[in-house]
């Protein structure tokens, strides 16, 4: 498999400890060179709509127990947190109005219009077909590969926790009163975790001094929605994490203290390792 038909990185660690599971959907920066011959956009506008560097931040939850599953696809080629069936038509060209949601009407679908700051990816639209393929390339193996460590997950430890990890612009928080949140935790209003899994994320983030608001801007989209079962002891939070907090999002490059932010996240991440979908919180609350 050559460097532009890599889909993602699943990386376990030496022993899986207890069903927690860390992904980032988003982080993907393997650009194929037939996609940036096709967009009218350079390299660094297409890298704005990134979650740069969160593959990165949760690369040692492998030192506590817990499995990282990472996207090298770019959102903006497919995007993986949304449905296949989230179809724009105004980007995939010979396809029926269908089914609408904000997501969509924004843009924002499974194959994304637009990057950061609505700028366009494409001058025209593209083949019904170009996207079914990046569909069957890109998001049927990561979600194959997602569903298959959540099933492991459950069969080994009886349940599974998945910290969804993504980044917001500093922008999208502009509306939210001062002080505003260094991260936002989404759990669909409590329908993709378990009150006490969500307590615990909530606990782990503010052990470290860091900020935490809940479901606003951000509840969560296809991936909390889709696996988040806490009935089945299956729970999904997702985390956003403000960038500029750890990058430079004009050039999307790391700060020159992102080895700072790295050690302080890093041990928000052992926390969250430690949860366990039959004990909630308590791995936490005895330390």
């Amino acid at each position: 498999m050559n460097r532009e038909e890599t889909v993602f990185d699943l990386i376990r660690p030496g022993k899986w400890q207890g069903g927690v599971i860390f992904a980032s959907p988003h982080s993907g920066c393997a650009y194929p060179d037939w996609f940036l011959a096709e967009s009218r956009l350079d390299a660094l506008q297409l890298r704005s709509s990134e979650d740069a560097f969160v593959d990165r931040l949760i690369r040692p939850a492998l030192d506590h127990g817990a499995a990282v599953l990472t996207a090298k696809v770019p959102r903006c080629v497919v995007d993986l947190n949304r449905g296949p069936e989230e179809i724009d038509p105004l980007v995939v060209g010979g396809t029926l109005p269908g089914m609408m949601n904000p997501r969509i009407m924004a843009g924002l679908g499974v194959i994304p219009r637009v990057v950061s700051q609505g700028r366009p990816i494409h001058d025209r639209p593209i083949p019904r077909e170009e996207a079914e393929r990046r569909i069957a390339r890109f998001w049927h193996p990561y979600h194959r590969a997602l569903a298959a460590l959540i099933d492991e997950a459950v069969g080994r430890f009886g349940g599974a926790i998945l910290i969804d990890m993504h980044s917001m612009p500093r922008d999208a928080l502009a509306h939210l009163p001062r002080p505003r949140p260094d991260m936002v935790l989404g759990d669909r209003n409590g329908v993709s975790a378990a009150p006490r899994i969500s307590a615990g994320v909530a606990a782990a983030v503010a052990a470290e001094g860091f900020r935490v608001r809940r479901n606003s801007p951000f509840s969560g989209a296809y991936i909390t929605a889709t696996y988040g079962r806490p009935r089945n002891n299956v729970h999904v939070v997702q985390l956003e994490l403000d960038r500029s907090l750890y990058m430079d999002e004009s050039r999307v490059e790391p700060r020159a203290d992102f080895d700072l932010f790295q050690a302080r996240f890093a041990r928000v991440v052992e926390r969250l390792a430690r949860l366990r979908p039959d004990a909630g919180d308590a791995a936490i609350a005895a330390e």
